[in-house]
């Protein structure tokens, strides 16, 4: 270890409140994407650190200054909390650019929204209503909601804040409690956000924060008794793997997994704009996003001008260190992640025999040899048989197909085991309606892409996942519902003795 190395900050775990160290001493390196050099150290916890935990947000949970709040008073802790939180936006921007290496201007973009989350989940605590059922006979029937309990949560390396946020503010405003697992690559500024919420109020043991490795940390989580939700935002195989562990103890589930999303581009759209959407679709975030757009299947009339002028936009996005404001491209979150959309670029080339025509390359630029970069890729000529086609890589790379009718860019945008988004470009309104009413997917963007908002639910299905984030749905998705049935007429009652008179048995 050099004396550099010595500095850097080691974490230990955010448990019951305050920062804890692991049962085991041994720690994971966290890196700066951008130049691989070493930001901080955090534990790696153990089945005991899990457990202790939960146990933490269970009596949390159970606590008489948390499960007999108020729902107004809630609303106003979590709209607090969300005050708290703009209040750091800027050392959240630096935090999170640092740890994940996405552009600064995109970071400061996205994370600005997020206060707006909680201010959202505070609202439908405070509008929450319980149904009174129409039913037959002289009954009245009502329905209780009771927060499920401990929500057990893994967030991965893309959007570190973002998606942990979708969760914790609904957990938060419905009275639930909570135990992160941030991905081992980005855990920073989700330590950091647990720290400032308990210190704005938060009672401690309400939102715990375990760092370690997918298959020991993230296992012990999926898998405990003490979990009544677990939720996930990964990769499907690692949804099927802890989805199938905490479906042992019958816990609610919401699991936001991989994708491969379909832009459906129709020649009546003008190309310029097409290309410029393909670009932001393909490339923000370094290409790491669930609904990447990956998948451009262009009308064989526009075909060629897109492909080329598509390739140009490419070649000229700035690629560079991401604490620079001019950078438009930072570099993927690791060597790992890096090697994988090289190999993914080899396919592309060598098995499939697909036509690159941008990118494919590490840049040449000496000053980004230690970080992990790679050119905005495009390939053309693709088919539904490819594996680019077909396979999710998670990087700054993007497939250009083309379709003849309407019917033919359906079955080809269909034409996957994903589901999480779609896109349409498109001049024509009926056409648009009804194109997204056609497409196998949980989101569709109509001229736009990436949108997502407090309001709209947000999720996939097939083999991208299950249940839904943002939105009442995901609110709603934290409780249990107890139905209460009550007799309304005094009459005298006994089956036994007036068998033959009962004319109702349910």
């Amino acid at each position: 270890m050099t004396a550099a190395d010595a500095r850097v900050k080691v974490h230990g775990l955010f448990i019951d409140g305050t920062e804890v160290p692991a049962a085991s001493d041994e720690h994971l390196d966290v890196l700066n994407p951008a130049t691989g050099e070493l930001l901080a150290r955090i534990s790696h916890a153990t089945d005991a650190d899990v457990d202790r935990a939960v146990r933490s947000a269970r009596a949390a949970f159970e606590a008489k200054e948390w499960a007999s709040m108020s729902n107004r008073t809630r609303a106003r802790l979590i709209n607090k909390l969300a005050d708290v939180f703009e209040a750091h936006l800027e050392e959240m921007f630096t935090l999170e650019t640092a740890n994940n290496g996405r552009s600064v201007n995109e970071t400061r973009a996205q994370i600005s929204r997020l206060p707006d989350f909680f201010r959202y989940n505070a609202g439908l605590a405070i509008a929450r209503r319980d149904a009174v059922i129409p039913v037959d006979g002289n009954y009245l029937n009502y329905t209780v909601r009771t927060p499920v309990g401990v929500v057990g949560n893994s967030t991965p390396f893309n959007h570190p804040l973002m998606i942990m946020v979708k969760s914790l503010a609904p957990t938060l405003a419905s009275g639930c409690t909570t135990v992160v697992k941030p991905s081992e690559y980005t855990p920073l500024t989700t330590l950091r956000l647990a720290q400032l919420f308990v210190e704005a109020g938060l009672p401690p043991g309400a939102f715990n924060v375990v760092t370690g490795l997918g298959p020991t940390t993230g296992k012990a989580l999926a898998e405990h008794r003490g979990i009544a939700k677990w939720v996930l935002t990964g990769g499907t195989e690692a949804g099927r793997i802890t989805g199938s562990l905490a479906g042992r103890n019958f816990a609610h589930q919401t699991l936001e997994l991989g994708g491969k999303t379909p832009v459906l581009v129709f020649d009546d759209f003008d190309v310029d704009q097409a290309v410029n959407y393909a670009a932001f679709g393909a490339f923000i975030g370094a290409g790491q996003t669930c609904i990447c757009g990956s998948r451009q299947i262009v009308h064989e009339r526009v075909y060629d001008e897109f492909v080329e002028k598509l390739a140009a936009k490419a070649k000229t996005i700035r690629i560079g260190n991401p604490v620079d404001p001019s950078v438009q491209l930072g570099p993927v979150v690791s060597r790992r992640q890096q090697n994988r959309v090289l190999e993914y670029i080899r396919i592309g080339l060598e098995e499939d025999q697909a036509r690159l025509v941008a990118g494919g390359r590490v840049p040449a630029d000496p000053a980004l040899a230690n970080g992990f970069f790679v050119e905005p890729t495009v390939f053309a000529d693709v088919t539904p048989r490819m594996r680019i086609f077909q396979e999710e890589v998670f990087g700054p790379f993007v497939s250009v197909s083309r379709f003849a009718t309407e019917d033919e860019a359906i079955a080809m945008a269909n034409d996957s085991d994903f589901g999480l988004a779609g896109a349409i470009r498109t001049s024509n309104v009926t056409r648009a309606h009804r194109v997204a009413a056609r497409l196998k997917c949980g989101i569709v963007w109509v001229n736009d892409h990436h949108r997502l908002d407090p309001a709209s639910p947000w999720g996939g299905v097939k083999d991208s996942g299950i249940g839904r984030e943002c939105g009442t749905e995901s609110f709603d998705q934290h409780f249990e519902t107890k139905s209460v049935m009550i007799r309304l007429d005094d009459a005298p009652f006994d089956w036994y003795r007036d068998t033959a008179s009962q004319r109702r048995l349910n």
